[in-house]
């Protein structure tokens, strides 16, 4: 089955990222795809702290059927440091959302990326000027800027009280220490590497093997030196084989932030039995049809160094979805099993 690798590019111009160009991307704010029924608020409230959490990704994710003719998944995750737990991704949300070919918000042809980019499709809700995400209040002087929370709008009034009442306020810019900085998810097939997974693993440790005494394994060389020395200089991680083959699948292309390989299997970067083994025994079934769920992709953990969080650390973020994308209003949650690699306890 062929993997398809998705890899981080800065935008010139992020116009090109809205919702009107059907984008997959991380960081920024979310381009919405269904535009009226946008989650609620507490959909998007960390469990926790019930902070709001900030939107990670989403992926374009397009299913060939009527009503999977434009289809998004979204990530939203909480960043405080105290919600960040090993093998729990309670503090992470995902969402799916999707529409059929003709539906009241988009044309039936395709957008032209010629010339300058158009405006994007305008949301038939307020959205927050510090996040995107759904706004039900208003600044309470000026009335023009909407905001998700109470949080949102304290860290925000810095900004807003120069121009709170006068003209234009409404494009108000949003706040770096709550988005992420924004890149473009580019897309590629990965053939050769679909090849890789016809070899049993004696002959994939044997190759690696051969590769790793020649120097020419490769490295992930986005990862900043302090990721390298965690994950790398781990003694327990470095000899665990489902390590050293996420080394080996991830050397040819060592910039990846997402593979996606739907219905195939998440590329672990440690052994499940020791972390995630008992969350993927009881995958619970899709909240709105009762079907199954099914590995669509997951996020690297070379992504992290893109974000410019430290409280911020994950191993695998692997996406399940319903296997039938089933027919749904507005947006609905899907699932998330984060992995981590946790260092062994020292005797």
């Amino acid at each position: 089955m062929e993997i398809d690798l998705g890899f981080a590019e800065k935008s010139d111009n992020g116009a090109w990222l809205s919702n009107r160009y059907f984008p997959s991307k991380l960081g920024g704010q979310p381009a919405w795809l269904e535009l009226e029924a946008l989650p609620p608020t507490s959909q998007v409230q960390c469990n926790k702290c019930r902070a709001p959490k900030s939107f990670l990704a989403q992926l374009y994710a397009p299913f060939e059927d009527d009503f999977n003719f434009h289809r998004s998944i979204y990530v939203f995750l909480c960043r405080n440091a105290d919600c960040q737990e090993p093998q729990d991704a309670s503090n992470f949300t995902v969402l799916r959302s999707q529409l059929p070919r003709k539906n009241k918000f988009y044309s039936e042809e395709e957008p032209s990326d010629v010339g300058q980019p158009l405006p994007a499709v305008p949301c038939l809700k307020k959205l927050c000027a510090a996040c995107g995400c759904h706004a039900p209040h208003a600044c309470s002087k000026c009335k023009a800027i909407h905001y998700c929370s109470s949080e949102h709008q304290r860290a925000h009034w810095p900004q807003h009280k120069p121009n709170c009442g006068a003209p234009g306020v409404s494009t108000a810019k949003p706040l770096t220490q709550i988005v992420f900085p924004e890149f473009e998810i580019v897309m590629d097939s990965n053939p050769e590497e679909s090849a890789e997974e016809d070899k049993d693993d004696a002959a994939r440790l044997a190759e690696f093997q051969e590769l790793e005494s020649s120097g020419k394994t490769g490295d992930l060389s986005n990862v900043s030196e302090a990721e390298m020395d965690k994950y790398f200089g781990n003694s327990a991680a470095a000899d665990d084989k489902t390590f050293r083959q996420f080394k080996k699948q991830t050397a040819a292309e060592p910039d990846q932030i997402v593979r996606y390989k739907r219905g195939g299997q998440p590329l672990w970067i440690t052994n499940t039995v020791k972390t995630v083994e008992d969350q993927l025994k009881k995958l619970p079934n899709c909240t709105a049809c009762g079907g199954e769920r099914q590995f669509e992709f997951q996020i690297m953990p070379q992504a992290l160094t893109l974000l410019e969080d430290e409280n911020l650390d994950w191993g695998v973020l692997a996406v399940y979805t319903c296997a039938k994308s089933c027919p749904i209003d507005g947006y609905v949650e899907e699932l998330l099993i984060k992995q981590d690699i946790v260092a062994e306890d020292e005797s």
